[in-house]
Order: C-alpha cells, then structure tokens, then sequence
C-alpha cells in the first residue's frame, strides 16, 4: 500500500519470505508477527531509500556555469546505474557482490562479512576496489 505498485509490493514481499529464510534468529509463533513487520518495514525503507536516490540524480546535467545545456547534455540515473553494474560486471564476483549488499541493501561490512562468510578486512577491501571502479567509471561518464 505504501509503494503504490502492487508488481513491486509483491517482489518485496518475496524479498522479506527470502530473508526470513536466511535468518538465524530464533523464530517462533510469538516472535514471527514481529520478525515479519520489522523486515518489511526494513525493506520498503530500502526501496524508498533506493528510489530517492534515483530520483535525485534523474536529470543530472554535464557542463558547468549557468549556460543553456542541450539535451544530449542530460545524463539519466538509468544509465549511470547501467554503467556502474557494468562497471561491477567486470570486477570479481565476491567485490559485485559485497558492493551492491552495502550499496542496495544498505548492508553494513561486518552483516556482509558474516553473510558471505569472508573476513571483515577482505570484505571492506572489496567494497573500497569496488567503490574505486566504480568512481572512475562514473567519472569517465561526467
């Protein structure tokens, strides 16, 4: 109800069934109203977050000063999101993967060390690798 799009509200739906599973709390009759409400309100804080952000940098412009830009100027989120997965695509598995758990899921490293079963210094190297990538890619495109 609170996103609007009921494709969408399903896909989170699935997302929290998918992180109930993953769980290692103790889950119970009496704890799982609560465990439920709270991953979902989790998730759809994500999406508002995830979305905020795409609206923010819909119509990002190249160029400076005041003057008139034209339309070619005019760089979609869309595609600067396009650039930084294929950016990602070409680093390994394990810095994509850490990356976008810290970036989307708003994962901290210690959650994503724990999640992907790496040790914290690695997991943090990978998200800064994966950070540089992708700043020079997106530097390339501005």
């Amino acid at each position: 109800m609170r996103i609007g799009n009921a494709d969408e509200a399903q896909d989170l739906v699935q997302d929290v069934f998918v992180r109930l599973l993953r769980s290692d709390k103790l889950i119970s009759s009496t704890t799982l109203p609560a465990l439920v409400f709270t991953m979902a309100r989790n998730v759809v804080t994500d999406w508002f977050r995830r979305h905020r952000v795409l609206e923010e940098y819909e119509h990002y412009i190249v160029g400076s000063g005041g003057r008139n830009e034209s339309m070619e100027s005019v760089i979609s989120a869309r595609e600067l999101m396009e650039r930084m997965e294929r950016t990602l695509a070409r680093l390994a598995p394990e810095c994509g993967e850490a990356y976008r758990l810290h970036i989307y899921d708003g994962m901290q490293v210690g959650q994503i060390a724990k999640e992907m079963q790496q040790p914290y210094r690695a997991v943090e190297y990978r998200i800064g690798q994966a950070r540089r990538a992708v700043r020079a890619a997106l530097s390339r495109a501005v």
